[in-house]
């Protein structure tokens, strides 16, 4: 079960005046599921993304990224779980067109204008007949309120839907945002095995939204780390529809930064859900680090902790053999660090324990205030590197056994 989250209800996910959502049963890889989601955009609307750094990218990354850099006005999404069509060479490419293809041709619009989106077991082939078959049915449930069923639609080894929606009064217009995602497993920055999906009312000019996908993104899916692994298929796509009748053309207009924020709140909050629904999870770790010369160095520590297994195993038995948090500070890549100036924290609400100080253990720490704070579903490591104004977050998880009953089974 995911640490501390639940799905949104229904109603509680605004509607995105010009943004339809439906989904089918298409048996991409298994009967009986909710497996294609169709998002049909009206015309108008801009659309930004920014996608996994993994070489090995999947086919449905390479046509997005063609798609919108050709500059077309996009006007549907297709997206599929069960089958990644990563790993899958020229034929990949042809099925994530096909799927192209077919989509504009319901709608009445150019391949070209249609973003394809995977996700699953890499190194199987898309089957785009049934792909084509589910259409259909996707098509006819279109529905602007359907956010709901569309958070269930693109799940893979997700317990739960994620979601989140807010909305705001800007200069007399409501606005309305509301966000998808999903992911649980082969979680790491840059960006992680997660499918993020944001759209606003609001309208938001291409070059303005263009900045604001690769700054949301560093601010929500870039800060989160499950077990390490830099997926094939990531990808997080904004949307502005425009039709609340509020748009913002520059950075200095009124009321941008009261969006932006909103907009941020909400990737952050699909980001963190991914984490809290790690795959296996117990536990939710926000690891703080403080004190450095640059944000980078900040989140080169912040990784190093969240990534490795020997920390999320101890955090998963509440096991307070901190010399491994340590462990990693040392080895993040600060070669002129001094770790004599370096503090670590461990934190749970109120209850908060200074572990290491002076190049050793702090003086007045006790294992059993280090074990108490462990034992929490929600913990927060600290570290004041000492050696600058930055400051930076990563969010990650424990290792349960389960993470591994998961991965060995899940293709089965």
């Amino acid at each position: 079960m995911p640490v501390n989250y639940a799905t949104p209800a229904a109603d509680q996910l605004f509607p995105v005046a010009g943004v339809r959502l439906g989904v089918a049963e298409a048996e991409i890889r298994k009967k009986n599921r909710r497996d294609l989601t169709l998002v049909a955009l009206d015309a108008g609307c801009t659309v930004a993304g920014v996608f996994t750094q993994n070489r090995f990218c999947a086919a449905p990354v390479q046509l997005c990224r063609q798609h919108l850099g050709a500059g077309q006005e996009i006007r549907a999404l297709i997206v599929n779980t069960g089958i990644a069509n990563a790993g899958t060479g020229e034929p990949g490419r042809q099925a994530a067109q096909a799927s192209c293809e077919a989509v504009g041709a319901l709608f009445g619009v150019a391949p070209g204008q249609v973003l394809p989106f995977s996700t699953g077991v890499i190194l199987e082939a898309l089957p785009v007949d049934r792909l084509k078959a589910g259409l259909p049915a996707a098509e006819a449930d279109l529905k602007a309120d359907n956010w709901h069923a569309a958070a269930h639609a693109i799940m893979t080894t997700d317990t739960v839907a994620k979601a989140a929606s807010r909305h705001l009064v800007i200069n007399g217009k409501t606005i309305n945002i509301t966000g998808i995602s999903k992911g649980a497993g082969m979680i790491k920055p840059n960006m992680a095995t997660m499918l993020g999906f944001l759209a606003t009312d609001a309208g938001i000019a291409q070059p303005l939204l263009d900045a604001l996908v690769k700054e949301a993104a560093d601010a929500s899916f870039n800060c989160i780390t499950v077990d390490g692994d830099t997926s094939t298929n990531d990808s997080f796509v904004l949307i502005a529809s425009g039709q609340s009748g509020a748009s913002f053309a520059a950075a200095s207009d009124a009321g941008w930064a009261e969006v932006k924020a909103a907009i941020i709140a909400v990737a952050a909050e699909l980001a963190q859900a991914i984490v809290r629904d790690g795959e296996g999870a117990t536990k939710f770790i926000t690891i703080a680090v403080e004190g450095g010369k640059n944000i980078e160095e900040c989140r080169q520590v912040g990784y190093a902790i969240g990534h490795s297994p020997l920390v999320k195993t101890a955090f998963f038995a509440s096991d307070p053999n901190l010399g491994r948090i340590l462990a990693a500070v040392g080895y993040a890549g600060i070669s002129d660090l001094d770790v004599d100036a370096v503090q670590v924290w461990l934190a749970s609400g109120k209850d908060s324990v200074l572990v290491a100080e002076n190049g050793g253990r702090a003086a007045a720490y006790r294992e059993e205030d280090g074990a108490r704070v462990m034992a929490q579903a929600e913990i927060t490591v600290r570290v004041n590197l000492g050696r600058g104004p930055a400051a930076a977050r990563v969010y990650t998880c424990d290792f349960s056994y389960d993470y591994v009953k998961i991965n060995a089974d899940y293709r089965s």
